[in-house]
Formats: C-alpha cells, sequence, structure tokens
C-alpha cells in the first residue's frame, strides 16, 4: 500500500456505474514532490510547480483521475479539502495548498457519461485514510484499461494497483499506479499477463503486431492512453532527488509495459518524500522501480469488470 510510509493517507470516489473516478493521495505537512513526464499526450495541472528549478519544495496533495483533461477539476476540491485542513504554504496571508494532478483518458468505456469534479475531487479527500485503501477498479482505475493496439472490442480491463517494501535500514518505499496503457503489461516472466485479445489467437504481442502487422496501423490515431504513477519513500530527499526517483520509476513501468511511453500516451510518474530517514539514494531508486514493476501487475490482477469490458482472467478463464 502507499499509506505503508507513514503520513500518506489515500482515497478514492468511485463511480462504478458511469465507469471513471479519482483518487486523492494527501501528504503528511513538509513533504517534498518531484514529477517525471514522459507520454506524448498528458494532462496534468502544476507539474511545472513540482520541477527542481521551481521555488515551492513542498507538494500537498497528488490527484489522479478519470475523466481526460476535464478530470483536472477534481484537483480544485482536493484543494479547498486541504486548505480548511492547513495542508500548504503559508504565503502570510492564505495558506495556498499545493496540489498537483494528472487524469487518464477513460472517455471510451464511460462513452463520455460522467467526468470527475471539483465535488468528486472533495469526496476522494474525505475517503482518505492512512490505513488499507481500496485497488483494482476503484478511484482513478475505475474506467482504466491495457491492450488498445487493436481496438475496444480486444481490450482487457484494469485498474490501479500498488506495492511496498521495507528496506533493511528501515525505510519504507511504495508505489501506487493507475494502469490504462496503450500498450500490453507483462508479468514476471516477460509472458502477457493482460493485453489485446484476439479470439481464437490468444493475446496478441502488441510489439510484434506493430512492427509486422501493417495492416492494423490505422488503429493507432486514439490518445486515450495514460499510466499514472505515485511513488513515495520516507527516505530524505531533496527535489532534485525527486524528480530522479520519478524518472526511476519510469524505469519500473517500462519492466511491465510494453511497448511504453508512446505517442498516444500520457505517462506521468511523480515522487515523493516525507524526509525523516536517511538512505542511499541509489538503494531508494532501485526499490522505486521494482515497487513501480509490481503496482502495475497488480493493477490488472485485481481489476475487475466495468461496463462489461472484460480482465485478463475473464479473456483467458484462469
Amino acid at each position: 500500500m502507499l499509506t505503508d510510509v507513514p503520513g500518506i493517507r489515500v482515497g478514492h470516489w468511485t463511480d462504478a456505474e458511469a465507469g471513471t473516478g479519482c483518487t486523492a493521495i494527501i501528504l503528511p505537512a513538509g513533504a517534498v514532490g518531484g514529477v517525471d513526464v514522459r507520454g506524448g499526450g498528458p494532462a496534468s495541472r502544476e507539474t511545472d510547480l513540482l520541477r527542481p528549478e521551481a521555488t515551492v519544495p513542498i507538494v500537498s496533495a497528488i490527484v489522479l483521475s478519470g475523466g481526460s483533461a476535464f478530470g483536472l477539476d477534481a484537483a480544485t476540491g482536493v484543494m479547498q479539502w486541504c486548505e480548511e485542513q492547513g495542508l500548504g504554504v503559508d504565503t502570510g496571508i492564505a495558506i495556498v495548498p499545493i496540489v498537483a494532478a494528472a487524469a487518464l483518458f477513460d472517455l471510451g468505456i464511460t462513452e463520455n457519461a460522467r467526468r470527475p469534479g471539483a465535488a468528486e475531487g472533495r469526496l476522494a479527500a474525505e475517503a482518505s485514510t492512512a490505513g488499507a485503501h481500496g485497488v483494482g477498479s476503484v478511484g482513478a482505475g475505475t474506467g482504466a484499461t491495457v491492450g488498445k493496439c487493436l481496438g475496444r472490442d480486444h481490450w482487457c480491463k484494469s485498474g490501479i494497483g500498488t506495492a511496498s517494501v521495507r528496506l533493511r535500514n528501515g525505510v519504507t518505499v511504495a508505489a501506487l499506479v493507475a494502469v490504462n496503457a496503450f500498450g500490453d503489461v507483462l508479468d514476471e516472466q516477460g509472458g502477457i499477463l493482460a493485453g489485446a485479445w484476439e479470439d481464437g489467437i490468444g493475446f496478441v504481442d502488441a510489439r510484434r503486431a506493430l512492427i509486422e502487422d501493417a495492416p492494423r496501423h490505422h488503429r493507432l490515431t486514439d490518445m486515450s492512453n495514460t499510466t499514472l504513477c505515485v511513488v513515495a519513500t520516507d527516505a530524505r530527499l531533496d527535489k532534485p532527488g525527486c524528480t530522479q526517483l520519478a524518472r526511476q520509476a519510469h524505469s519500473g513501468l517500462a519492466r511491465a509495459i510494453a511497448p511504453y511511453g508512446t505517442a498516444l500516451d500520457g505517462d506521468i510518474a511523480f515522487a515523493v518524500s516525507t524526509g525523516v530517514a536517511d538512505c542511499n539514494p541509489v538503494i531508494v531508486g532501485n526499490a522505486v522501480a521494482e515497487m513501480a514493476t509490481r503496482a502495475v501487475r497488480d493493477a490488472v490482477r485485481q481489476a475487475t469488470s466495468v461496463r462489461g469490458v472484460p480482465t485478463a482472467a475473464d479473456r483467458t478463464g484462469a
């Protein structure tokens, strides 16, 4: 769980009937953040403020949402809630919460029926807990799918996954990932765990199909894919250190998603340090990549069918 890092709270708002949702990650006072944007079609808010050259060092909350760019409105509700809790930068005039956000495109499954907004973001923040949080097809992962290279009839349902580890020196590293990828999700042996399915054949390897099956390239115009990742640690890091962690998170995501970071994906990784323990950044970075990899696989293993989109288990009969 991402909440295995002390002080972090996670809450979801979910509309399974419409097939969308949002997730609020509430951070303890003084948490430092970083970001790395890799995908070709990102939808984001306040990511520039998390870059190492920006002045403000802290981040109050991170919001992941469905609804494409419309879903960024969910951050407004989280910002209002954080202000009421006194979370943010004290400007001397007002407490200004620093709420970063990113959205994934789930309009293909929702049929544009509903998009998370400020009210839904606030509900996610109000639901946040320091204990075990929901995984699978909840929150921002409600409408998430993977395996897009053959079109909608061949998708697999995905969701939100998580993983964490406690290192030998007591430092905790955790990841939460909402997986809405164009590519396939790979298992521990490199086989396809979830992806594009073709009846009579099984999972189609998107990496090979994109090279060998030219007639299907006409499908590659739908920018409806994004993997959103938040990694966190209680190791003490500054903004450049968090930025490096975000970069390494992408390395972990690429181990489990193939192809990854395409021009049709809006992939974003956030990294957070709660800053209470010392640890070698190389050790933390390695753990971040590994937790990101595990969280991706957890997302599809925990997924449930929403609006008729089958899971990988439904496809394979497992």
